[in-house]
């Protein structure tokens, strides 16, 4: 046997060095190639190997089994592979992406095709259904649109189909009824419309059936009495109504029952108790069923069974918990109760309302916090080892655990110990455990005295890992409610925070009328749930931080819930604005401590000491740049944690306004792509902000700067750094509880992390765009050449004015020219922008490519993302697509939006463009031409001003001269 890889190596596809032809790790077969014994099995699973999908692989004529299971390979699925006789695709757990080739409908030797856990997207293509004879389809965890195909129904052979985790729209089609053969179908949320169509009663077959989470209305429960066969029957949270049908009870071979949060109603069937002997677990929480438990029940050998959340009738003896495997919490009409005592806990629990706050240390035992000022917060021990069906009280407080992580084949565990990981944290303890569930996990506070309440939810990815291999590719997807609202919707601790092993705080309100405060962690079908190994999914909690907002005991900091309640942000930061203005705060060393240190601005406290020592006093050595803040140092926490540290200079006036308005802004907001605020330094004379520190500076550095420190930024990369803006962009405006217009989006105000990712900084400008309003009216305040015309003219403030910034700063992207720099005086171009309106003009947009990509980029690709952009930077804000649309775009989930007019004339011969220039010219005192003139000789890149003090968290300008020389000639506010 001949090989030509080494496992384990992760190199990724080593060719033949004397011929052209990939092919690592050939298991022994017959028939030869370019010297090399050729095998019917290619087998590369486990390897972590890089790189893409190579289409040479049609080279190989006796290839049928291609397994690439857990690796790290990225790219699409080449055409080329539909003219290959594989009997198998398996691409499980890699970071592949784009559509699945119509091609692939060509190879009807294909018996299984599996592509689980990746990022294709699009719709499934119709020549899947040619391929007649295949046996298993799997593509759970994948972001496919569109509905089933209707060439599905040809495909009779099928054995095993799991399409869950997805974006699929529609009905579940009907034509699965021909799916005679299936022994297994897996749709949890995978994006259908109930109800569950009567047909699935042939399929008699079945073993194993999974519905969840689907949309539409109600419908009444399916006809499955035919279905013998079924071991594992999930019918959970899909709008069944009625009651429970007796034939359930003759399904003797039943291990499982799932038939959580429906509306069935009625008592259990007395065919019910021919399951006591034969049920591993039996769900049923968050329905309507009543009447008394059944006697089969209290003595049968179900081992769990979950009824909470229902209208049972229950004995005084019962409790919340019947024996070990019966959770009754919530069962004795606990929608109806408003004493703050759950009826199963009458006879336990006694209590006044007294309680303003609680703390849990969620899976851990208790944990004393220190703060800043000494004030010391215990957090309660929460080591109950939990289950499947699990109720437990503790105090005041109580949890309640449903579900059973049925991949798993290593033991259930519901608690986590961290104790061996490197937490990235200031404070890591509270973070070591946590408590985990596979399907829904509630915390309960009684006795708490009515009001307003602020729930802090502590997160931290501890199990999942952030490296460039498989076992970061698994993604924990859940939704949090309080007091049964949805307050977070498939939310993510690795996309929040920016990684695994890192802490993030929801601070999210709550108004407690009944005593009682509920908090559920619930899985609503999304997210890998088998890599990198099964079991893993499911909501994750570190701890819970409770407090009551209404009056807080003497001792505590007043917390003023910064980025929840939007009134309080603007009163704390126009009362900041007013007195710092007011005070002329400048060289009074102690005025600026005294008007700010008190406040609580919901952010961590860093002393100067601290600070002093992570950057060793401010040395040179340690300064990385210099904004119209004042300078930005690199510095070392004594975790280790490297820090840039933003020093507002002495003699910046408004630095201290942007200074209240950054902190205001970015702590309450929290996204993989905004920079992460760790704290504030407010001490003596003394304002600094502590950033996450950048490894590769600003998105302008890197396409603008030195050549010597300029980034070799391939096309995937540029591509991945676009669709990371407009993702931050879209939380900003779409999707964060406070909406917000950042206004200087520009490549200097895009940091990227050592793994290129962009993170949108410097938030000294950014508004609140409250909902009711059509447009915020403000004095003009930006970077010229990025500002939208509307905005630039008449202080005419919308979202819209983030999404022409986009537009320019993504054809920057493109093209490695800057939009402020560039001018061609022959077209009479003076923005970047003219040029490409131009060459979209003269049908040559693909001049606009940066050379130094060469021909190593997808045209299609390339030219989706200047049409974007020049969808962007149209004239009207009108026209402009939202956000969340180019998001969509980028990413070919959605087409291109057709322009309803013609941008090119109403772009070049529109007076507002004229009107711009003009107007820069006017408040800059120089000729836009001999500016860029200047700039074309320049090495100092001066072309990213702003218009105010607004900061470049890393400018490319390192001298002080400069920005001294900025404040004094700019005057636009």
């Amino acid at each position: 046997m001949k090989t030509r890889s080494t496992p384990g190596t992760g190199t990724g596809f080593i060719r033949n060095p004397d011929c052209t032809v990939p092919f690592a790790a050939i298991i022994i077969g017959d028939g030869n190639l370019c010297g090399w014994e050729i095998g019917k099995v290619g087998q590369l699973e486990r390897r972590n190997l890089p790189g893409v999908l190579p289409p040479e692989l049609v080279k190989l004529p006796y290839l049928e089994v291609l397994d690439l299971t857990l690796n790290y390979l990225s790219g699409t699925i080449p055409k080329s592979w539909g003219s290959m006789k594989l009997i198998k695709i398996c691409l499980i757990g890699n970071r592949l992406s784009g559509s699945i080739p119509e091609e692939i409908g060509n190879i009807t030797t294909l018996k299984d095709f599996w592509l689980d856990y990746n990022q294709f997207s699009g719709p499934l293509p119709q020549t899947l259904g040619n391929i007649v004879g295949i046996n298993r389809i799997w593509l759970t965890s994948n972001n496919f649109t569109g509905e089933l195909p209707q060439t599905f129904s040809k495909l009779t052979n099928l054995t095993d189909v799991r399409i869950s985790d997805n974006q699929l729209s529609g009905k579940i089609p009907s034509f699965i009824k021909n799916w005679t053969n299936l022994t297994k179908l897996e749709m949890q949320a995978s994006g259908f419309e109930g109800p569950i169509p009567s047909g699935i009663s042939v399929l008699e077959k079945l073993s194993t059936l999974k519905i969840s989470d689907l949309k539409g209305t109600e419908g009444s429960f399916p006809p499955l009495n035919n279905l013998k066969s079924l071991k594992y029957l999930i019918l959970r949270s899909c709008n069944i109504n009625g009651t429970l049908p007796d034939y359930l009870g003759n399904m003797t071979s039943l291990k499982g029952l799932d038939l959580s949060f429906n509306n069935l109603s009625g008592k259990f069937p007395n065919t019910f108790a021919r399951l006591a002997e034969v049920n591993d677990f039996m769900y049923l929480t968050g329905n309507f069923l009543n009447g008394p438990l059944p006697n089969w029940m209290r003595n049968g050998k179900v081992q769990n069974i979950d009824l909470s959340y229902n209208n049972f009738t229950l004995e005084n003896s019962q409790g919340c918990q019947y024996r070990t495997t019966i959770n009754l919490f919530g069962t004795s009409s606990m929608r109806n109760n408003s004493t703050g005592v759950p009826p199963c806990l009458k006879n336990s629990l006694f209590c006044q309302p007294s309680r303003r706050s609680f703390n849990i240390n969620c899976g851990g035992g208790e944990y004393v916090y220190k703060d800043g000022n000494g004030i010391n917060t215990t957090y309660d021990a929460d080591k109950d080892p939990g289950g499947a069906s699990e109720f437990h009280q503790s105090n005041n407080w109580a949890f309640s655990s449903t579900g059973d992580f049925m991949d798993n084949s290593d033991g259930d565990t519901y608690t986590i110990d961290s104790a061996n990981t490197s937490l990235s944290m200031a404070d890591p303890e509270l973070y070591l455990t946590a408590r985990i569930s596979p399907l829904s996990l509630t915390y309960y506070g009684f006795c708490l005295v009515n009001g307003n309440y602020v729930v802090k939810l502590h997160f931290a990815e501890t199990i999942l890992y952030t490296n460039d291999s498989f076992d970061s590719l698994g993604r924990r997807v859940f939704d949090v409610y309080v007091q049964g609202n949805l307050e977070l919707k498939d939310f993510d601790i690795v996309k929040a925070v920016g990684g695994a092993g890192k802490v993030h705080i929801e601070s999210l309100p709550a108004v407690v009328t009944s005593n009682t405060l509920e908090i559920r962690f619930y899985w609503a079908g999304k997210g890998t749930q088998r890599v990198p190994k099964n079991g893993i999914y499911g909501p994750l909690v570190s701890a819970i931080s409770v407090l009551n907002t209404d009056v807080v005991p003497r001792g505590k900091k007043i917390g003023v819930v910064v980025g929840i309640i939007v009134a309080s942000v603007l009163c704390l930061v126009c009362s900041i604005l007013g007195a710092l203005w007011w005070k002329g705060y400048l060289g009074r060393k102690n005025e600026i401590d005294e008007e700010l240190r008190g406040l609580d601005l919901n952010t961590n406290s860093f002393t100067l000491r601290q600070i002093k020592a992570a950057t060793s006093n401010f040395a040179a050595e340690n300064k990385i740049g210099e904004g119209g803040f004042g300078p930005v140092y690199k510095g070392h926490l004594l975790d280790g944690t490297t820090i840039a540290v933003k020093q507002l200079s002495s003699k910046s006036k408004q630095g201290n306004r942007e200074f209240v308005n950054e902190i205001g802004m970015i702590s309450a907001l929290q996204h993989p792509n905004l920079t992460r605020l760790y704290g504030c330094c407010i001490e003596g004379n003394q304002l600094l902000l502590i950033y996450e520190y950048m490894e590769n500076n600003s998105l302008s550095r890197a396409l603008f700067g030195e050549e010597e420190v300029q980034l070799k930024l391939d096309w995937p990369t540029r591509h991945k750094i676009c669709v990371g803006i407009a993702r931050g962009l879209t939380y900003l405006h779409e999707e964060s509880r406070l909406k917000i217009v950042h206004r200087d989006i520009k490549g200097t105000n895009v940091l990227l992390d050592k793994d290129l990712n962009p993170k949108i900084s410097d938030f000294g400008l950014a508004k609140l765009d409250e909902e009711d309003n059509t447009h915020i009216s403000t004095r003009i305040a930006g970077t010229r050449g990025y500002m939208a015309p509307e905005y630039a003219l008449r202080g005419y403030l919308t979202d819209k004015a983030d999404v022409y910034s986009f537009g320019v700063v993504a054809l920057e992207i493109v093209s490695g020219k800057s939009n402020t720099s560039y001018m061609l005086k022959e077209a009479d171009c003076v923005y970047l922008l003219d040029w490409a309106l131009i060459l979209q003009e003269n049908g040559n947009l693909m001049d606009l490519v940066d050379p130094k990509l060469e021909s190593e980029f997808d045209e299609e690709e390339v030219l989706l993302m200047i049409n974007i952009t020049l969808t962007c930077t149209d004239t009207s804000p009108t026209r402009r697509p939202k956000m969340s649309s180019v998001v969509s775009m980028l990413e070919r989930r959605t087409p291109l939006d057709k322009l309803v007019s013609n941008p090119i004339r109403e772009s070049r011969d529109d007076l507002k463009l004229k009107a711009i220039r003009d107007y820069h010219e006017q408040n800059h005192g120089e000729s836009m031409t001999d500016h860029s003139q200047a700039q074309s000789n320049s090495k100092d890149f001066k072309y990213s001003e702003s218009s105010t003090s607004a900061v470049d968290l890393y400018p490319l300008v390192m001298d002080s001269e400069y920005w001294n020389n900025r404040e004094r000639s700019e005057t636009c506010v």
